[in-house]
């Protein structure tokens, strides 16, 4: 008798234990980890992921459906870093990721683009908009996020407009001959006109070595140089305008999205286009805030003359070419890219200081 009332005791606990799970399933309760290598504040797509776009999902879940959402944000590398996002969003550990492209120079080789084509838009939301007209023309950039890792791209973001900061004053190009100067990879073959010695590094590790010798420059943007205070150890700033570079995204794990109720996924996916559009005007502010705050924490801010910055933009003449070629041999629409992303700055009022060409 006794076994019988256990066992009538432990059915009727399983059976509370699932009529409890039907009640939570139904109450469409759900919570989403996002996260970014790069930390909040410091790098600006980031500060845009937190304030923009989660507290607008919350916002409309809120106000449009029955459904609560809550989101665990990791950021500075907290679950993921930023050779890693990818990965973590591919794999479920991340249902939200943004991170950019340049630390995926083989899985994301050609949406590094405008990183090929340097000396492009100076205004971010300049870029950003000639970006999403390629994207709109090679849905291949899209799709390769749900065929080859799992994930849907939401949304681009960016990096402000590209100068160069340095330890010691230079007065000409010469000047940088051998010079250790860290980047995100993709950039790096910009500074083969300057003779400078390239190191492939990342945002987060760039102070300690600036400051302790291991290279002695940085390829930044003003409110990256600023937030991650390079500025200390490496105080001259030079503008250069290698261009704004819209090579951030953020994307969903696939099965997630595919999981959801359709009016919440439908609210994510527009969220995330939102968020895309107020980026341009987000960072093209960044930009302007970052160099007023690199001049009150005493950064010595120099202009390159406009005949050099020509001359530096004609010796990367070939940098678009080959850089289509080695993605069309790898089955990619390399040149078209390319040549859309040409098209696409030039019909948006951009003037190239170098006609590049890729055939």
């Amino acid at each position: 008798m006794r076994f019988t009332h256990r066992h009538s005791m432990a059915v009727a606990g399983t059976a509370l234990a699932l009529t409890c799970a039907a009640s939570a399933a139904q109450a469409d309760s759900f919570t989403f980890r996002i996260g970014s290598g790069h930390p909040k504040g410091p790098a600006p797509y980031v500060t845009t992921m937190s304030d923009f776009f989660v507290t607008e999902v919350k916002r409309r879940a809120a106000e449009e459906t029955e459904h609560k959402v809550n989101f665990i944000e990791s950021y500075g590398g907290g679950i993921a870093g930023v050779s890693e996002t990818l990965e973590a969003v591919q794999t479920g550990l991340l249902d939200f990721g943004g991170y950019c492209v340049c630390f995926e120079p083989s899985n994301l080789y050609l949406h590094n683009f405008p990183y090929f084509e340097p000396f492009g838009p100076q205004a971010t939301s300049d870029a950003i908009s000639a970006v999403r007209v390629v994207y709109d023309k090679n849905p291949w950039l899209s799709e390769q996020f749900e065929k080859e890792f799992g994930q849907v791209l939401l949304g681009l973001g960016a990096w402000d407009n590209y100068h160069l900061g340095t330890v010691d004053e230079w007065k000409t190009v010469e000047d940088l001959k051998g010079v250790k100067i860290g980047g995100a990879g993709p950039n790096l073959p910009w500074l083969e006109y300057a003779g400078a010695v390239p190191v492939q590094s990342s945002l987060p590790e760039g102070y300690m070595a600036m400051k302790t010798g291991v290279y002695d420059g940085w390829l930044m943007t003003p409110a990256g140089y600023n937030g991650f205070k390079y500025y200390e150890p490496a105080p001259y700033y030079t503008l250069i305008g290698y261009g704004a570079m819209p090579v951030v995204v953020m994307t969903a794990n696939q099965r997630k999205m595919e999981a959801l109720p359709d009016d919440l996924r439908i609210i994510i996916e527009e969220v995330g286009r939102a968020w895309e559009a107020s980026n341009g005007k987000a960072m093209d502010d960044s930009q302007a805030a970052g160099l007023a705050a690199l001049r009150e924490n005493g950064a010595i801010i120099n202009e390159l003359p406009e005949d050099v910055r020509a001359q530096w933009a004609s010796s990367l003449s070939e940098l678009p070419r080959k850089s289509a070629a080695e993605a069309d041999s790898r089955g990619m629409p390399g040149t078209k890219v390319l040549q859309d992303f040409i098209d696409a700055a030039r019909d948006g009022g951009h003037h190239w200081p170098v006609e590049y060409v890729l055939n």
